[in-house]
C-alpha cells in the first residue's frame, strides 16, 4: 500500500499501472471510515485491478465552518483499514495539492440541487461537485463507487458526470447499517453511547413506514414518521421527504413515480444524521 499526499506522485504511480494494463477504480472518501466505506472498497477491489482510496475533507462543501472543524479525522486509523482490506494506495491531500487556486466553479443542477440537502445547506452540492470532479480529473478512474445513503449526492454526482461527459461509471452501493439499524455514518462517531439509543428510533421509524404505504396517503405517512420520530427527546426532524428517485422532487400520491424514495435528516442533539428508505421500484 502507498500513502501519497501529491497530486504529481498519485499521477506517476497510476500512469506506471495503466501502462501494464490496469483497470483503476476509485473510492473518493472524507476520512472517519467505517463499514459502509469498506463495502465500497470491496467491490471496488472485485470490479478492478487497482482500488485508489481518498481522503480529503473538502472545505467547500461545507456550509457550517464548526462542523467541519468537528468532522472526525484519524488518517492512522483509517490507512490501517484501508491496508488490512487490500487497497493499493491512499490518496491523502492537503487543501493545496485538491485546490492550488481558489475553484470559483458554479455547477446548474436545475431543481435536483434545490431540495432537501440543498434547501437546508445551501452551497453543499457545489461544493461536493467541484471536490468530486477534481479528484476525477486527478485519479481518471474507470469506475468510482459511492454509497445510497447519500442518496441526494448520488443523484448529483451522476448529473455532473453527464454535464461534465467524464468517462467515468459511478456504482451506487446499499446502504450498510449497524446491528440496530443505524444507518453508518462518519457522524456516527460524534454520538454518545445514549445518543445513540435514542438515534436507532429514526431507522426504525423508517422501517416501520414502509408497511403504511398502500394504507396512508404521502401526506400522512410523512406526518406519521415525522411526529413519531420528534417524540423521542433527543431527535428533532428537519426534513423527512418521499420523492420520485430519479427528478427528487416530492410526490403527492404514490401513484405519480414508479421509484419512491424517503429521505430524512434528523437532528440527534448537536450531531445531524440523514438516511433514506425505498418505498417502490419498479
Amino acid at each position: 500500500m502507498d500513502l501519497i499526499h501529491t497530486v504529481s506522485k498519485l499521477q506517476e504511480a497510476i500512469s506506471a499501472l495503466r501502462t501494464s494494463g490496469k483497470t483503476v477504480g476509485f473510492v473518493p472518501t472524507m476520512g472517519a471510515l467505517h463499514a459502509g466505506h469498506l463495502s465500497l472498497v470491496k467491490q471496488c477491489l472485485i470490479d478492478n485491478d487497482i482500488c485508489v482510496v481518498s481522503i480529503f475533507v473538502n472545505p467547500t462543501q461545507f456550509n457550517n465552518k464548526e462542523d467541519l472543524v468537528k468532522y472526525p479525522r484519524n488518517l492512522e486509523r483509517d490507512s490501517r483499514y484501508l491496508t488490512q482490506a487490500g487497497v493499493s494506495i491512499i490518496f491523502a491531500p492537503s487543501e493545496e495539492e485538491v485546490y492550488p487556486e481558489p475553484d470559483t466553479r458554479q455547477f446548474d443542477f436545475g431543481q435536483i440541487d434545490k431540495v432537501m440537502e440543498g434547501k437546508h445547506r445551501p452551497g453543499h452540492f457545489n461544493g461536493v461537485a467541484q471536490v468530486v470532479s477534481r479528484l476525477f480529473d486527478i485519479v481518471k478512474p474507470d469506475k468510482a463507487y459511492f454509497g445510497e445513503k447519500d442518496f441526494q449526492q448520488l443523484a448529483i454526482i451522476r448529473a455532473m458526470v453527464k454535464q461534465l461527459a467524464l468517462h467515468v461509471e459511478i456504482v451506487a452501493m446499499p446502504i450498510v447499517r449497524e446491528n440496530s439499524g443505524l444507518a453508518m455514518s462518519s457522524r456516527n462517531e460524534r454520538l454518545t453511547a445514549e445518543q445513540k439509543e435514542i438515534a436507532i428510533n429514526i431507522s426504525k421509524a423508517l422501517f416501520q413506514s414502509k408497511i403504511w404505504v398502500g394504507d396512508y396517503s404521502v401526506q400522512d405517512l410523512v406526518k406519521k414518521v415525522v411526529e413519531t420520530i420528534n417524540s423521542f427527546d433527543g431527535l428533532d426532524v428537519e426534513y423527512f421527504e418521499v420523492v420520485d428517485g430519479y427528478s427528487l422532487q416530492s410526490i403527492a400520491d404514490w401513484s405519480e413515480a414508479n421509484y419512491v424514495v424517503g429521505c430524512i435528516a434528523v437532528y440527534c442533539g448537536e450531531v445531524r444524521l440523514i438516511d433514506d428508505i425505498v418505498y417502490i421500484k419498479a
